[in-house]
């Protein structure tokens, strides 16, 4: 096999191509089918959204596996192994479960027992961890039903944990692609920088899903015009927990050959910061993992089941503590980008003393900026005057009315305002919440009608015609 950097783009464009083009036509048959669930009290999307994204995220994997079959470099990941045979039979397990989810809410153990069904059909093909290397013993290589265990834990943690993070516009999508991509990086020098093939197939995986979430981004993205659904949710991490256990669990640590003079126990021990052999996939998914954790926690020390739905995820409390939508997705790719890149980064150089203490300076620092993000949910960053006609209105600074002529006219009654819909009036967002409605004007829009929502109305207007019809 030659070096496949252009393969591995190719495969990935295609992916995001296929997932793309599809995600329209999807989005149609959902509506038809009438996949679009009534809003819920843990929901903060404003509009019943149809799901079932997962469908086309699923012709994506098809397409570049299909792609990657007959590419030159890439075809012998097809033919000296069988596990991206696995991972399509496992894939297509898993996603018809989150199909029939998606349509007729199916039961939470169900689903469990379908993973682990998807998860035990892949082993059967030989995708499993078959050794371990552990710190102070080195490499332990496990028995059958020890790897399938573990083989098995894995994947359903992975996939509750992308699923459970899956709750708001972009955010599962973009974690994952974000972990996918720290996750290539690494298997490629793997597979590359030490000349070990087996981890090429781990490699073209990440380049998958990579594609797989690119091409469904532009559709979720607030405000979502589709959701990807169980069926997309489960099946990312399905592919993502596939390529953490090829690259673990079938490359030999041993076959890194970083220390070759020491011994084995000292030669694992040192080269477990450049493998990370089972440490890797949960850094890169440490934020929805740490949201499980805490879900099932919390959930059971309420007196409730650990796969009960409420509003107390991670998304959920930096909504609550005044971040916006857009923002509470940021800062969550924010914290995922700096988990799984500086994990990769501290694999590459931590053979030197100083490059190790310039990777924990940095890391260091911008979770300090990370922390600072946490704590100003309200500052808005204002750009300077000469700028403002070239940012989006919601950068430009506000003018206040009336200044200047408050001085001089304070005696007077100030002037009536201008209708929200005359044009251009601009009406302070606090002022409408205690200005009086004029007496011809319609009666303000109760909460629950036309534009009334999870988490509160739709427009500050008061004059929304719709919402009595004998106006």
């Amino acid at each position: 096999m030659g070096q496949p950097v252009r393969d591995y783009l190719l495969t990935l464009c295609v992916t995001a191509a296929v997932t793309y083009l599809l995600t329209g036509p999807v989005r149609k048959f959902a509506i038809a089918i009438g996949a679009m669930p009534a809003i819920r009290a843990r929901d903060v999307h404003r509009e019943p959204t149809p799901r079932l994204g997962g469908i086309a995220m699923f012709f994506g994997l098809c397409a570049g596996l299909l792609v990657a079959s007959n590419l030159q470099n890439l075809s012998g990941v097809f033919e000296q192994s069988n596990e991206p045979r696995a991972l399509l039979s496992g894939a297509a397990l898993i996603w018809l479960i989150g199909v029939l989810d998606d349509k007729f809410e199916i039961d939470a153990l169900i689903k469990l027992g379908g993973q682990m069904i998807a998860a035990g059909v892949m082993v059967m093909q030989g995708l499993t961890i078959l050794w371990i290397p552990v710190p102070g013993v080195g490499t332990v290589a496990l028995t059958s039903w020890q790897g399938t265990l573990l083989t098995v834990a894995l994947v359903v943690i992975t996939i509750n944990a992308v699923n459970f993070v899956d709750g708001l516009d972009g955010l599962a999508s973009g974690m994952v692609c974000i972990a996918a991509a720290a996750f290539f990086l690494y298997a490629y020098r793997i597979w590359y920088g030490y000349g070990i093939e087996a981890a090429a197939p781990a490699t073209l995986f990440a380049a998958i899903l990579m594609g797989m979430g690119i091409g469904f981004l532009p559709h979720n993205m607030h405000p979502a015009r589709i959701f990807m659904g169980d069926s997309g949710s489960m099946l990312i991490g399905l592919v993502l927990a596939t390529g953490a256990i090829s690259v673990t669990g079938q490359v030999d640590p041993d076959a890194l050959k970083i220390y070759a003079d020491g011994s084995t126990r000292e030669a694992t021990h040192a080269a477990l910061p450049v493998f990370i052999p089972l440490l890797l996939p949960l850094t890169i998914i440490a934020i929805p993992v740490a949201d499980l954790v805490l879900a099932i926690v919390r959930r059971t020390w309420n007196g409730q089941s650990p796969f009960a739905a409420d509003r107390g995820h991670l998304h959920h409390r930096l909504l609550e503590i005044g971040h916006s939508h857009s923002r509470a997705v940021l800062i969550m790719y924010f914290w995922s980008a700096l988990i799984a890149f500086g994990v990769v980064l501290y694999s590459v150089h931590s053979s030197s003393t100083m490059s190790t203490m310039w990777i924990v300076f940095a890391v260091v620092v911008l979770s300090a900026l990370g922390l600072l993000l946490l704590l100003l949910p309200r500052f808005t960053p204002r750009a300077p005057r000469w700028a403002e006609a070239v940012v989006p209105p919601r950068y430009r600074r506000r003018r206040r009315r009336g200044q200047g002529e408050l001085a001089e006219g304070a005696h007077e009654a100030p002037e009536p305002r201008e209708s929200p819909r005359g044009a251009g009036s601009q009406v302070p967002h606090d002022s409408l919440a205690t200005d009086a409605v004029p007496a011809d004007g319609p009666a303000p829009v109760p909460a629950g009608v036309n534009g009334a929502t999870a988490i509160g109305r739709r427009s500050h207007f008061p004059d929304r015609r719709k919402a009595d019809s004998s106006h």
